[in-house]
């Protein structure tokens, strides 16, 4: 009987240890996107539009209709319409705006859509010559539309002090 169980237990010993000399996978290596697929220099392309203080000329980056868009104030917009209506009216509090995505930026793509993640500099200069400097947080979600790539969902959000 203590034979048995002596070699019962040199044998799961063996199999427990035989687990630890396996060679560890390396991690998964991510496709590479797809060419026009969203990547850091059109996420600064978008952010080069906001510095242009002009809100119509971003509606080319987001898609129509009912999506959910969440900016530093108020709290929500329901559609690009209300994006855009609503931004155009706290532009016009400045004199400039200078956006920089940061090195940190994260891309990711499934198919047809992609969702993105970066810091954002915010360089600033308001109506009455206030000079105002941020890091904003931003995550957006893109999906391809027709050929375009649209942002579908996106939050903006200013860290508190």
């Amino acid at each position: 009987m203590q034979k048995r169980l002596f070699t019962v237990l040199v044998c799961v010993l063996a199999f427990s240890l035989s687990g630890f000399a396996q060679p560890k996978k390396s991690a998964a290596k991510k496709p590479a996107p797809a060419a026009g697929s969203p990547d850091k220099a059109y996420m600064q392309k978008i952010w080069d539009g906001w510095g242009t203080l002009d809100a119509s000329h971003q509606k080319q980056f987001y898609a129509q209709g009912d999506h959910a868009f969440f900016d530093v104030a108020p709290l929500k917009y329901a559609s690009w319409e209300e994006y855009e209506k609503g931004v155009s009216g706290l532009l016009k509090s400045y004199k400039s705006m200078k956006f920089t995505v940061a090195d940190d930026a994260q891309i990711h793509q499934h198919g047809d859509l992609v969702w993105a993640t970066a810091t954002v500099k915010e360089d600033a200069v308001t109506s009455a010559g206030k000079h105002e400097m941020a890091t904003l947080r931003w995550t957006a979600v893109w999906e391809k539309q027709e050929g375009k790539w649209l942002i579908v969902h996106e939050h903006v959000s200013e860290p508190l002090p």
